[in-house]
């Protein structure tokens, strides 16, 4: 040892002194790093904060709308060429399949971490899992007793019920330029959908009933993951089991029977099973945009896709609507166009008065199923 000092020197000496105290504070650093990613990976708050930064308001509802109109396809192909004509039994399977792909990726540690137990009771997320299979029982039974035209006024009326009821609930006020805008809009959708207007008492009961849950559903998905650091992914694993036991009540005294009849080749399981990918996909796209936006935006971009799959149609297909329904669907969509406008505008306003830019989220203005068409879910 001490020939090596005599060799070093006192130079060499504090050199070596120097690179131990760099590969102190590299170790140091690089624990420091895993921290940190342990904690944005396995907390609920880490998880919230990966999905608001990789997942904003644009990218929720534009990954939504393209899952909504691909699922539509999907269910037209289920419902129509293979012939399986069981809508609540067909949400089932999509639940269900939801679930079994959340379980292979909690297995592989990739689904993200819930919050505490004591920071949501179970009684909300029992009534969230309730209303999501209420919500979607009832538009099945809404669609079946009664014309289109009806089911869309019933669809437009979720806009004001959600509105109210988050002014009763969560005392959250809505501009009265958004009022105007909101009024447009579900103008502008009724003009434009509603061409026929079959009155039966029975299927008025059950539109009038869908209303609540259907409005009851949004409200809860965007509240909780607003408020209580629930991620989509961690919301649903929580809630997808009591929707399939509801669905299970529900499709003997909804769906028609025969179900367990039905021709299971590879064909239709095939289809049925492409189907159910597209509802776990709709399912958590829309979870993502309640929980980016807020109830009443996702409301308007469920009447968005609504418009464009007319307008689609029609300029595609060749398929004419008919001159009053065009001018009602520009009179939505420049409804669509003001009441964005009015909600960028408020971000930027409240960026500006707080010194830093804020995500275009609406949660003062009260406002993530998706169309409710069928199978829909969320």
């Amino acid at each position: 040892m001490g020939l090596l000092q005599s060799i070093l020197g006192k130079t060499g000496r504090r050199f070596i002194k120097r690179k131990d105290s760099d590969a102190g504070e590299t170790g140091r650093a690089l624990e420091e790093l895993r921290g940190l990613l342990y904690h944005e990976i396995h907390t609920s708050e880490g998880a919230k904060r990966q999905q608001q930064r990789l997942c904003g308001p644009a990218v929720a509802m534009s990954f939504n709308f393209a899952v909504a109109v691909s699922i539509i396809m999907a269910n037209k192909l289920v419902m129509g060429k293979v012939g399986f004509n069981y809508p609540v039994a067909l949400s089932l399977i999509h639940y269900a399949v939801a679930w079994l792909l959340m379980a292979i990726l909690r297995a592989f540690a990739l689904l993200p971490v819930s919050p505490p137990s004591k920071s949501t009771p179970f009684s909300s997320l029992f009534v969230l899992g309730a209303v999501m299979s209420l919500s979607t029982g009832l538009a099945n039974v809404s669609l079946q007793h009664n014309s289109i035209g009806f089911y869309q006024m019933a669809k437009i009326a979720v806009t004001p019920t959600i509105v109210l009821a988050e002014f009763m609930i969560f005392n959250k006020k809505v501009s009265s330029k958004k009022v105007i805008t909101l009024g447009v809009v579900c103008a502008g959708v009724a003009v434009a959908t509603v061409t026929d207007l079959e009155f039966n008492l029975f299927g008025a009961c059950v539109a009038l009933a869908w209303v609540i849950p259907s409005a009851v559903n949004k409200i809860l998905w965007s509240n909780l993951q607003q408020t209580a650091n629930w991620t989509a992914l961690a919301l649903m694993w929580k809630t997808t089991p009591i929707t399939v036991f509801f669905f299970m009540a529900l499709m003997p005294l909804l769906d028609p029977p025969g179900v367990l009849a039905f021709n299971w080749n590879l064909k239709s399981t095939s289809a049925i099973f492409i189907s159910a990918i597209f509802g776990f996909l709709l399912q958590w796209s829309g979870a993502l945009a309640l929980g980016a936006t807020s109830a009443t935006s996702h409301v308007v971009l469920g009447q968005f896709k609504t418009i464009v799959i007319m307008l689609g149609g029609y300029i595609l297909f060749k398929s004419d609507p008919g001159p009053v329904s065009l001018c009602g669907a520009f009179v939505a969509l420049c409804g669509m166009s003001l009441y964005t406008y009015l909600n960028l505008n408020r971000s930027l306003e409240s960026g500006a008065q707080t010194g830093k830019p804020l995500k275009p989220k609406s949660i003062e203005d009260g406002e993530n199923g998706a169309d409710t068409k069928a199978v829909d879910s969320v």
